[in-house]
């Protein structure tokens, strides 16, 4: 039976021109700089960003903490929203490894605005953290996409206060292109930001931090603290070199595969999908069924090969990628109708 993975987009398998990639890649030790397929990846994650350097990392969270300890001193105070990736999926290791005061904000729709950023900032004080940090999400997890406009007020909001803003960009991707711009456009409203490469755009692993020279510089003595310098690393930054030159454009399919989906699932009487999460390649749902039969709902699922995580904060998710396709959509659909008939 054939599998679908509707989990997350970081179940995707490398393709298999990653794989000959691998295979064949030119590599050296990148900590001492070496590395000639590494570097061409920095560059080439530079250039698309519009930022002068960039630095390869093994994950998207090293990645983002890296990014956290280069910005900031310990004792410092970071402003986010609460629902994003920072705050709820990283193990507190903003606090941990660098020290900061995490100031995580309810947010409507987890998207900062200038008003909430202007209302968090500290006053002079010293009974308090220096604010010292903006973080941004975007896409972001809970499958919206912050628009242009508001990042940019957002970042102007920042810039009046002299504080550098992140943005993490693990489906940044996801974001362009649900935009309809380049990544360029995008990264202008930040200071640095960290790309991920191991979702939808397939590679095995990896992120790519980008900011200013000595920004990244700073940011690679940080990575050799966190235990993230790597050696023959080519063989992994090949694949990422492929899903940034050749798995971009495709991240269309996956948002129109995702919203069939949720046209054919929105049928079912029980179900009612969260239409206004439907921006990028992610379907959240509820599910109108005793508790018995939304605790069954994954096995039963997975009985048809189909692969779903269980219920979180209320609701299901799919994740469409670039190992589902058009077709298996139709069967996840009919797949559902039949169980929850």
């Amino acid at each position: 039976m054939r599998e679908i993975d509707l989990r997350s987009d970081t179940v995707t398998q490398p393709t298999q021109e990653m794989r000959d990639a691998m295979y064949s890649a030119p590599v050296g030790d990148d900590t001492y700089g070496d590395d000639p397929t590494v570097r061409n990846l920095e560059a080439l994650a530079a250039k698309m960003a519009g930022k002068e350097a960039a630095l390869f990392l093994a994950s998207g969270t090293m990645g983002n903490q890296a990014a956290i300890m280069t910005h900031t001193v310990r004792g410092d105070e970071m402003i986010l929203s609460s629902g994003s990736h920072l705050v709820m999926h990283e193990v507190g290791a903003a606090a941990i490894l660098s020290g900061v005061v995490v100031r995580a904000i309810p947010c409507k729709d987890d998207m900062l605005t200038p008003e909430i950023i202007e209302d968090a900032l500290r006053r002079d004080s010293l009974q308090v953290g220096h604010n010292s940090l903006i973080c941004i999400e975007n896409a972001m997890c809970n499958g919206k996409v912050m628009p242009l406009e508001l990042m940019k007020a957002c970042y102007e909001t920042a810039k009046q206060y002299n504080l550098p803003v992140h943005i993490d960009g693990a489906r940044v991707f996801n974001a362009t292109v649900a935009l309809g711009i380049n990544l360029k456009e995008l990264a202008c409203y930040c200071d640095s930001i960290m790309i991920g490469l191991s979702k939808g755009l397939c590679a095995p692993l990896g992120s790519v931090l980008c900011g200013d020279t000595d920004f990244i510089e700073k940011a690679r003595r940080n990575r050799k603290m966190l235990g993230g310098d790597m050696r023959q690393a080519g063989l992994i930054a090949a694949c990422g070199i492929i899903g940034l030159e050749k798995m971009v454009d495709r991240l269309v399919d996956d948002h129109n595969n995702a919203k069939r989906l949720a046209e054919l699932i929105g049928e079912i009487q029980s179900i009612k999908v969260d239409k206004e999460s439907l921006q990028i390649n992610m379907v959240f749902f509820e599910l109108n069924k005793p508790k018995n039969t939304i605790a069954q709902l994954p096995a039963l699922m997975l009985e048809k090969g189909i692969k779903m995580n269980g219920m979180a904060g209320g609701k299901f998710y799919f994740v469409t990628n670039n190992d589902v396709t058009a077709e298996d959509v139709e069967y996840v659909g009919a797949a559902m109708k039949e169980i929850l008939a």
